[in-house]
């Protein structure tokens, strides 16, 4: 796992914070100096807390634990469907449908619904509905799949959060509070990191910020995925290889078997 180093952290701009008077006192730790009346990010610590956030999100990845990236914002995007996607990790990109968290069930059963109106379009019962219920029946299918689509995977409640802008998805956070679930988050200048359990802190609004830091974490949970496999792998040679065989040990007071016929053999020659 290759942690970005100082320049390449400088390069992407995630030493900038916002303006000194829309600071957040609680991010005073993360705060190297002030220039022009803006916030400047320490890097060493962002370094240090990127590698303290991808280890422990290649420890889960490892573990087969499912992460729900979060990223509402114009800038984080893209970068979130496609980094995400690529490990096969559930995302948020759209807006944050309220009590996904604290209400899962309710959400699973919209997910059901999008597999329902498939089975419906495969089996032929779409085609004998009328024009117009064909029509809200898309439509809704497209609706919830734009919201949805991107969490069908997940079927039980993800193992931790990773968020981009904390201000911004305070809904999401504060859900995975309620219920204990871990928080990882790229925190800025402005926003309270109490909340958060492994803060990066670092820019939040330039895409190459975002970019660098996704890439880092989404590596690590990668190498944590070809881990698992490799370990699965090998369980199931070791399951499938031959036991050894058991040979039965004699002891040596122990006389070989054909011993008692040999015996009766020389007794007969004798009465003879």
């Amino acid at each position: 796992m290759a942690t970005p180093t100082f320049d390449q952290l400088l390069e992407a701009g995630c030493h900038f914070g916002h303006l000194k008077r829309k600071w957040n006192p609680a991010m005073a730790p993360y705060i190297f100096m002030e220039r022009n009346g803006i916030h400047i990010i320490d890097l060493y610590k962002t370094a240090a807390k990127v590698e303290e956030a991808a280890n422990a999100l290649r420890q889960m990845a490892k573990s087969g634990k499912k992460v729900l990236f979060v990223a509402t914002k114009k800038q984080a995007k893209e970068a979130i469907a496609e980094k995400a996607a690529a490990i096969g990790m559930p995302y948020v990109i759209e807006r944050w449908p309220g009590g996904m968290l604290t209400n899962f069930p309710t959400i699973r059963k919209a997910v059901k619904k999008m597999d329902t109106i498939d089975k419906m379009t495969k089996d032929g019962t779409f085609e004998n509905l009328s024009k117009r219920e064909r029509l809200q029946i898309t439509r809704q299918r497209a609706k919830l799949e734009k919201t949805l689509g991107s969490i069908a995977s997940l079927v039980r409640l993800p193992s931790a959060l990773f968020v981009v802008d904390v201000m911004k998805e305070h809904i999401a956070v504060a859900e995975a509070n309620r219920l204990g679930i871990p928080v990882f988050a790229m925190v800025d200048t402005n926003s309270d990191p109490s909340n958060v359990d492994y803060v990066i802190p670092a820019n939040d609004d330039a895409s190459k910020s975002i970019e660098l830091i996704l890439d880092t974490v989404c590596a690590a949970m990668a190498e944590g995925l070809e881990e698992r496999k490799v370990e699965k792998t090998e369980e199931g040679e070791a399951e499938a290889a031959p036991a050894p065989g058991k040979r039965r040990r004699v002891r040596r007071n122990e006389a070989p078997a054909e011993a008692p016929v040999q015996e009766a053999a020389a007794e007969t020659v004798a009465e003879a």
